[in-house]
């Protein structure tokens, strides 16, 4: 086989490889997007769960978690396309109870209080048209438990 008849055979390839790289590194950038959110949020979580523990009352635990959460996800730059939200729940024992329900437990009883945060991290900026079906956003959730000081009096 000539060289002449080889000739244009790079221009093919690159035209037909082409659009596979550019799908494969969108596809890269949203699960390097996602992975980095899910420790953000996962980080987040546990900053207020941990908050929520060292508080006196539910109300002031709420406050404190929602403050400790947004204060995490401004510290690591995510910008959710929503307000995040908190989902609060508790344990009295092994049962589980409300969040103002494990601060009402009695002293002396383990108790403990989970934080969930949940994001929603946008890819419109990573969005490309030939790969059908990619979404435009992602919810990503994480979830804490951090236990009530059993000794320490709550109101």
């Amino acid at each position: 086989m000539s060289r002449a008849t080889e000739r244009g055979s790079v221009s093919i390839e690159v035209a037909v490889l082409a659009p596979a790289f550019i799908a494969l590194m969108v596809l890269a950038g949203v699960a390097g997007r996602s992975a980095v959110a899910a420790e953000t949020i996962d980080a987040a979580a546990h900053d207020a769960a941990r908050a929520a523990s060292i508080s006196r009352t539910a109300a002031e635990a709420r406050r404190d978690a929602r403050n400790a959460a947004q204060q995490q996800l401004d510290w690591r730059g995510l910008s959710c396309t929503d307000t995040p939200t908190l989902t609060f729940s508790g344990s009295v024992g092994r049962e589980t109870t409300s969040f103002d329900e494990a601060y009402g437990s009695a002293l002396g009883q383990n108790a403990t209080v989970t934080v969930t945060v949940a994001c929603r991290v946008s890819f419109r900026d990573l969005r490309l048209n030939a790969v059908p079906g990619m979404p435009s956003e992602n919810r990503i959730e994480a979830s804490f438990t951090s236990p009530l000081d059993r000794y320490r009096s709550r109101r």
